[in-house]
């Protein structure tokens, strides 16, 4: 399948490594990943209770944080989106700052496309990835909090 719109992304700083390595140098390596810069999201396991990281690309609308749910286009939610639709109070780590936050999904409507163009401003791939699966790729808008 040709995706012309596609840029590959350099794979050498994913997963456990990605997170690993953010949190030892407080984002000196893996803030910026592919020339976006990423944060890491903690969220509670659905099922474990336990917390799970995982490092995401992200963008900003005003105050609140955006990320999304694409999984490159696979075809199932990733984990992260249901962690946080079973308990939407997770926390984000962007550089060396720790940030309570709340997440919501924005699902449709002109919220959403508005978000979609934001995102895909500086993450062009989303559109192919959308383009890969029949689901609507949620944006997640993580809002800070206080810790109370």
């Amino acid at each position: 399948m040709s995706e012309p719109a596609y840029q590959k992304p350099d794979l050498a700083l994913v997963g456990a490594e990605h997170v690993a390595r953010y949190r030892e140098t407080d984002g000196e390596v893996g803030y910026e990943w592919n020339g976006v810069p990423t944060l890491l999201l903690t969220t509670t396991g659905r099922r474990t209770g336990e917390p799970r990281t995982k490092a995401l690309i992200f963008g900003r609308d005003g105050e609140d944080y955006l990320v999304v749910a694409s999984t490159g286009g696979a075809p199932k939610h990733p984990s992260w989106y249901l962690n946080l639709l079973a308990h939407p109070a997770a926390e984000i780590q962007v550089k060396g700052a720790h940030i309570p936050v709340v997440a919501r999904a924005v699902a449709s409507g002109a919220e959403r496309a508005r978000l979609w163009r934001t995102v895909t401003g500086y993450w062009p791939n989303y559109d192919t990835y959308q383009a890969r699966t029949d689901r609507l790729i949620p944006v997640v808008v993580l809002t800070p909090t206080t810790d109370t």
